[in-house]
């Protein structure tokens, strides 16, 4: 994470940030030019009220008056009009820039391995993607605009100002510095409260990422009641920062109100003395303060922007630690295609591999040959490291040394979409999202009809199941597939992996919650299926590796041959 005293703003963020402004540039500008308007218009008011009085009211002139009632009424009206214009391509503008970086940001984290996303929080993820995200994207857009808009304001009313009364005018410059000094006072107060904040809205969203999908294992050991109560007291600690944050924050907002209060004050006074001894009329007088009051504003503003700068910072550090973060793997930069015809020989040669420099290897050495289109089997004690091997040839990561081949092809100089398109994986643990059935088939060949994805269906034995939901098919399964059993959310993830067609199909542990009939019938389809492919079962289950050509055992970082099962693969033997 960056030094919480480097300021995060250096060159390579800001032109990050500028990349999902630069594409919504000319829109920003319209509604900075709108702003600027908008504020001419706003900056009238003042003028003609001090016609109305100077030269209507105190001079008797009915007509003066009503003329520039009538002029005030048309620019109240065009102001209105320009505002409500504003607003919306505001918001046009605002949405598509936040919409961008939140895509950046997300599409950034689907790239990173597994390992960062064991170690970081889903929750905290959620809370970045949303909130400091939001933030960021505030400070962006809010930054220019206010910028711009209160720079141009505090000009032109300065210029008012002076012209008005120039006496007046040094007397508000010595007031008003106070405001800035003590803004600049509480800036660290602003930043730690915002960071514990953040921190506790992390808290919050963590909580609920990991309760509520475990919800039924909650009820199941009756820990309800001890959920409810670390809600509690994340809400409380959440309320404790909060109060601390709004207490800063009135304090920011307030005493700068005081301090403008007190000047208006003073400037009355000796705006009075100067009215009744002749040297400002009173329509002088009334415009000037007229005019302190919207100097002010750009004056808070300007200065706010520079508290919005230091909430923005702790948001763009919590987000920058993301987008810094680096893939475990890369894509190669020349990328090598696999051909049509390729046939799906797999040799992991002398490969070795740990999650943790500093840690336990879990391969060392080791070597193994799948033949083409043969069935292998792999076995091992749980925790051993025999899924390590399946995200070693989906390439989540990449052998500290040694090398995996397809078809005698290194993993690492294949295009890494079609090397995972070609080689599918079904996992335990079976990911499904919210929608129908048919959706989440789909969501493994988008391209499939419906033909394919019932074909598929059928021979998964998805269909046996399905028939008997009312809508069949096409029956709403609800978040993670909760409405699925264990078993049933397996066989979807077969058929998922059918209508992908790959080269190499690995079968981690994936039919572990199916019963033993079911399961032979899926691996004699499977088997019929994908007799010309190759395929790699991971099981405890030896039911599960029934048939299998060949059997690796993987032991203290090796694998070894266990047996050969055919006569035909006889001449494959190769043992470490």
């Amino acid at each position: 994470m960056m030094n919480a005293r480097q300021s995060p703003f250096d060159a390579a963020t800001l032109k990050w940030l500028w990349d999902f402004v630069r594409p919504h540039r000319w829109r920003v500008a319209g509604v900075a030019a709108l702003s600027l308007v908008a504020t001419a218009l706003a900056l009238v008011q003042p003028y003609l009220t001090k016609l109305m009085i100077d030269r209507g009211l105190l001079a008797r002139r009915f007509e003066v008056v009503v003329t520039l009632a009538a002029v005030m009424i048309g620019v109240s009206i065009a102001a209105l009009a320009l505002g409500g214009l504003n607003r919306i391509l505001y918001t046009d503008a605002s949405a598509r820039v936040l919409f961008a970086m939140r895509e950046s940001v997300y599409a950034h984290l689907l790239r990173l391995s597994p390992a960062f996303h064991a170690r970081v929080r889903g929750g905290d993820l959620m809370a970045r993607l949303d909130g400091d995200v939001s933030e960021i994207q505030r400070f962006c857009v809010d930054s220019i605009l206010a910028g711009i808009n209160g720079v141009a304001a505090l000009l032109v009313t300065l210029t008012l100002l002076v012209s008005l009364s120039w006496r007046l005018s040094i007397l508000a410059l010595v007031l008003l510095p106070a405001e800035a000094l003590f803004l600049r006072a509480m800036r660290p107060r602003v930043e730690m409260r915002t960071r514990r904040l953040r921190e506790r809205a992390s808290d919050l969203a963590g909580f609920f990422f990991e309760t509520i999908p475990a919800v039924k294992f909650v009820q199941s050991v009756g820990a309800e009641d001890q959920e409810t109560q670390r809600l509690r007291q994340l809400n409380r600690s959440y309320l404790s920062d909060l109060i601390n944050l709004q207490i800063v924050d009135f304090i920011t907002g307030a005493i700068p109100g005081l301090l403008t209060s007190v000047s208006g004050a003073v400037l009355f006074v000796a705006g009075g003395y100067m009215v009744i001894a002749g040297s400002l009329t009173l329509g002088g007088l009334v415009a000037f303060y007229s005019y302190l009051a919207r100097a002010t504003s750009p004056v808070q503003t300007l200065l706010g922007l520079y508290v919005a700068t230091q909430r923005a910072r702790v948001s763009l550090d919590r987000v920058r630690e993301l987008t810094l973060a680096q893939p475990a793997v890369t894509p190669p930069v020349a990328p090598i295609h696999l051909p049509a015809y390729a046939r799906g020989e797999i040799r992991i040669e002398n490969v070795s591999f740990s999650y943790d420099p500093a840690g336990p290897a879990i391969l060392t050495g080791a070597n193994m040959i799948v033949p083409a289109a043969a069935k292998v089997g792999v076995v091992g004690a749980s925790g051993i490291g025999k899924t390590t091997i399946v995200d070693l040839f989906q390439r989540h990561f990449d052998p500290d040394s040694g090398r995996i081949l397809i078809d005698g092809m290194d993993l690492r100089a294949l295009d890494l979409a079609e090397l995972r398109r070609r080689v599918s994986v079904i996992a335990q643990d079976t990911v499904l999202f919210s929608g129908t059935i048919f959706d989440n088939l789909r969501y493994a060949a988008p391209q499939a009809g419906e033909r394919e994805l019932m074909a598929a269906a059928e021979h998964a034995r998805v269909t046996d199941f399905a028939v008997a939901f009312p809508l069949g098919m096409r029956t709403e399964i609800g978040g993670r597939g909760a409405a699925l059993s264990g078993g049933q959310r397996q066989r979807l993830a077969i058929a998922r992996a059918l209508l992908r067609e790959p080269l190499v199909l690995i079968m981690d542990e994936a039919t572990s919650a199916i019963d033993l009939e079911t399961e032979a019938l899926i691996a004699a389809e499977i088997d019929r299926l994908f007799a010309d492919r190759t395929r790699i079962v991971i099981s405890h289950r030896p039911q599960s590796i029934a048939g299998a050509d060949l059997i690796y055992r993987l032991c203290d970082g090796r694998l070894g041959l266990e047996r050969p099962v055919s006569a035909s693969m006889e001449s494959s033997r190769w043992t470490t």
